[in-house]
């Protein structure tokens, strides 16, 4: 099986722009222990209701906290999390509010931390037989009278790097906060022992704002004149 990283087609000629966040999200931390204040937020899951927790306002307002409040926080949103979920400081839950305007092609990408899908786009690829794609509703205003309906793609965390394309010895993450040492590298090598069997769309696990697809997502999309984003081969190798 083939595998591809999807980005934004800047070259396609679409005008549309997102400005917006999830309803509820985990605050930043600041860790005693690699002394780092960070956030990823590229984790995020849109069909998590956070409203059966009581205090909804710790999950509304950006911020950095210390780990253990954060810790705290993380066990109140485990239990509504999907299976295959993990967390991290930062991560988002609930619909994607906030403003959008432009012209959208079928699938829309920003910044690699979001892939939105017009909800024809999405019947044409599910009747396709593809595995894991969980299109949730969006809270997005448009401007334009004929704004189209953009559901946001939940993808899950699965798979990480073959250590042929990491930094010599690298420094394993933070124990505590689980804050990686290294950035991400300029060329990326899967490793295939980790790469799931029963998704054609996922995040990695180890650098989640990176979406990859297999070559059935792709050659679907391809096949459907879905455009939008565009996909780059990538090398997987075996073993460690």
């Amino acid at each position: 099986m083939d595998y591809f990283i999807i980005q934004e087609d800047r070259s396609a000629g679409y005008t549309g722009y997102v400005d917006a966040s999830h309803r509820w999200g985990l605050p930043g931390v600041y860790c005693p222990l690699c002394q780092d204040t960070w956030s990823g937020g590229a984790n995020v899951y849109p069909s998590v209701d956070l409203t059966p927790i009581a205090a909804l306002a710790d999950f509304e307002t950006p911020r950095a906290e210390p780990i253990e409040e954060y810790e705290r926080l993380c066990e109140l949103v485990r239990p509504l999390l999907p299976p295959g979920a993990q967390l991290e400081p930062g991560a988002g839950f609930g619909p994607l509010e906030g403003k959008a305007q432009g012209r959208f092609g079928p699938l829309f990408m920003d910044f690699g931390e979001l892939l939105l899908v017009q909800r024809e786009a999405l019947n044409k690829l599910q009747t396709e037989g593809l595995r894991g794609l969980k299109g949730c509703p969006t809270a997005l205003r448009f401007r334009q009278r004929h704004s189209p309906e953009l559901l946001e793609l939940e993808l899950l965390p699965v798979g990480r790097l073959h250590p042929d394309c990491l930094p010599p010895n690298p420094q394993p993450p933070c124990p505590r906060c689980g804050r990686l040492m290294h950035p991400l590298p300029d060329v990326l090598i899967l490793d295939a022992s980790t790469l799931p069997n029963h998704l054609d769309l996922f995040r990695l696990e180890d650098y989640c704002n990176v979406t990859i697809c297999t070559e059935r997502f792709m050659e679907a999309c391809q096949r459907l004149g879905l455009d939008g984003v565009v996909f780059q081969p990538l090398r997987v190798n075996a073993g460690p």
